[in-house]
């Protein structure tokens, strides 16, 4: 039985295949390598019997990312999970370096590490995310941002028992969900060292992250429905819920500016358009607040790491 297992979910994108596992490789001594063929239409399938010493999974039905990543979480059987996405690689030693980490924390349910930039080819830029990688009792941040690269997790399969699976209603949050579940209730660790090569999403690479104004509107209704009723959240006190719906609103409203502007530039004012519509479903103070800390520079307190109870 492998120690760990990283599950890679592909559809149709059979060029980018051979890199990600070949890495995924390098990253552990004893990996098993899970590849979830989410109903490709060309010749993955083909490329996918020239890869030794994967797990490979085929599906006769398009599941998206997050139905193919629980299919290959059921496939897999090591005791440390980890996703990886087709157009991203992992950096070698990376999975080993989290597991001895891991192992030191028996308490603490994920370790996440830095994620370097790629560029649509996948070659590595000079900056990393997160610059700072918060640890411990991270359950109010990870509700305000999604500071997590998904590749970059490693978790243990125990805590599945006791929050379940990928939400595939959610495509694009499914990670940061599963991130925000597992952290209202086991600590978090943190490897302050790249273990990806993460490729940045565009308006035309088709990621779903590109799709700004669909993925901000998603987010609310998470939030909303979802987050707000988490047990941690429901005996919160409204100060303290008042304190992450702005936190949150504020990501959410750099990101739509962000992106409006970008789509401006492009020359895509119908997108552009778009994105600014979402702003009003977002905390009133929140484009405020951005004026403050990215205009007039004054300081952000965010979030402490853990807030009150009534």
């Amino acid at each position: 039985m492998p120690r760990a297992s990283i599950i890679i979910a592909t559809h149709s994108r059979p060029h980018l295949l051979p890199k990600a596992v070949e890495s995924a490789r390098a990253a552990g001594t004893d990996v098993e390598i899970v590849v979830v063929d989410d109903a490709s239409a060309d010749e993955t399938a083909r490329v996918c019997q020239n890869l030794s010493g994967i797990n490979y999974v085929r599906l006769d039905r398009n599941q998206r990312v997050a139905g193919a990543r629980n299919i290959g979480v059921v496939a897999s059987h090591g005791e440390y999970l980890s996703f990886l996405d087709d157009d991203d690689t992992r950096l070698p030693g990376s999975l080993d370096a989290q597991l001895e980490a891991l192992d030191r924390e028996p308490q603490a349910g994920l370790i996440y590490g830095q994620a370097i930039f790629g560029d649509q080819e996948g070659k590595p830029e000079r900056s990393s995310y997160p610059a700072g990688c918060p640890q411990g009792d991270i359950f109010w941040k990870l509700l305000g941002r999604n500071f997590i690269p998904c590749g970059s997790v490693v978790f243990r399969r125990s805590c599945l028992s006791t929050v379940g699976l990928l939400d595939d209603s959610i495509p694009g949050l499914d990670d940061w969900d599963l991130w925000v579940r597992i952290a209202e209730i086991y600590p978090i660790m943190a490897l302050e060292t790249p273990v990806i090569i993460w490729r940045r999403s565009t308006p035309a690479s088709g990621q779903g992250t590109s799709q700004a104004a669909n993925l901000v509107s998603l987010s609310v209704r998470q939030f909303r429905n979802s987050w707000m009723k988490l047990p941690r959240v429901r005996t919160a006190s409204k100060k303290a819920r008042r304190t992450t719906w702005r936190a949150f609103s504020e990501n959410m409203a750099e990101h739509l500016l962000w992106e409006s502007a970008r789509a401006l530039r492009r020359g895509r004012p119908g997108q552009f358009l778009r994105d600014l519509a979402v702003l009003p479903r977002l905390s009133p103070l929140s484009l405020m607040r951005i004026v403050e800390h990215r205009i007039l520079r004054v300081p952000q307190t965010g979030i402490p790491d853990t807030l009150g109870v009534v």
